[in-house]
């Protein structure tokens, strides 16, 4: 087993490496002509007025109100959804368990599209709502996925799957129902379900800060609790753990990280499958080390998706589901086949 504090800061450096380096290619990707170079100097100029910056006023104005937050706002929601799909696989001790195969996205896109239709009959301020109704959403959707498959099926990998599946199959319908409710939203919800990075700029940074600061301090400081707990019940207990009450916190932060990302970025599936599969192919099966790596390399892989749904077919633009889909459901189903394999 690779684990122990060397392997752990290694990947580390390496994580938020290619972190810095997914930022700095996503901001220097578009249209107008401005290089890492370019920006890395900008930045010194900042620091050092010695140093001269190469950019002009509209490309400082562009880096800092467009590009900028979307790459920050990629960062973050990568970081939630895989950090939540490493957290939920360590909890039910299933390497198939994730957001959207559980029931949470789903959860989350329909309480976020209730408040987008009904908002304004009962707040002010219906964009705040979003991510308290995406989250009740989510810890519904889990629930009912996990309460389905532990009843109707055992509790074991597929019927979890299949419990997951059919929970998002009734959520999805009841939040296409609402959105013919709401016709006259319906173009802005149907953009929002195809997942983007590029809406609210610093607005949605800032709106999603406390929950995302919340759900990854509270999934970190639980590492060594889904080590415990990937020992059995039984052993946990004789440790002086309570199971319950940790599965309940892990499920309820990580259903806080997922409602957080769906509420700014639509519905983005297959981030915490293959994230927190890699990063455990790198490190091993200690949690302790499994969800800080996967933080960086979650936020790495959803600038580097962007960037590709950004320049592909240029100048429009691919959603962002559609790209994690084409990366995604190859990769799911070849962890599928592994776990068939050792289970027969």
């Amino acid at each position: 087993m690779r684990s122990g504090v060397g392997v752990s800061t290694g990947w580390l450096v390496g994580g938020l490496g290619a972190l810095v380096a997914a930022a700095l290619f996503g901001v220097s990707a578009g249209a107008a002509d401005i290089t890492a170079a370019d920006i890395v100097r900008h930045l010194l100029s900042l620091a050092a007025p010695a140093v001269e910056s190469p950019l002009t006023e509209r490309q400082v104005a562009l880096l800092v109100e467009l590009r900028l937050p979307r790459v920050a706002m990629g960062a973050v929601v990568g970081a939630l959804l895989a950090t939540a799909g490493g957290a939920y696989q360590g909890v039910f001790r299933n390497p198939l368990a994730d957001p959207y195969l559980l029931g949470a996205a789903a959860g989350a896109g329909l309480g976020a599209t209730l408040v987008m239709v009904f908002g304004e009959e009962v707040s002010d301020a219906p964009r705040a709502l979003v991510p308290v109704a995406a989250f009740a959403g989510a810890l519904v959707g889990v629930a009912a996925a996990y309460g389905l498959g532990a009843t109707a099926g055992g509790g074991g990998t597929a019927s979890l799957v299949l419990a997951g599946v059919a929970v998002s199959s009734f959520l999805s319908a009841a939040q296409t129902l609402v959105q013919q409710i709401g016709a006259d939203q319906l173009q802005r919800i149907f953009s929002w379900l195809l997942g983007g990075l590029g809406r609210g700029g610093w607005d949605d940074v800032r709106l999603v800060a406390p929950y995302t600061v919340v759900a990854l301090t509270v999934l970190l400081m639980c590492g060594y609790l889904l080590d415990m707990l990937a020992l059995g019940d039984d052993k946990a207990v004789s440790l002086g753990l309570n199971p319950s009450a940790v599965r309940m916190v892990v499920i309820g932060a990580a259903s806080l990280a997922t409602a957080a990302a769906v509420a700014v970025s639509g519905l983005i599936g297959f981030v915490g499958i293959v994230v927190p599969h890699i990063v455990r192919r790198l490190v091993g099966s200690n949690y302790r080390a499994i969800l800080p790596v996967t933080v960086f390399f979650g936020g790495a892989f959803m600038i580097a998706v962007d960037i590709v749904a950004r320049t592909v077919v240029a100048p429009a633009e691919l959603p962002l589901g559609v790209v994690t889909a084409f990366l995604g459901a190859p990769f799911f189903l070849l962890i599928l086949r592994g776990t068939r394999h050792r289970t027969t």
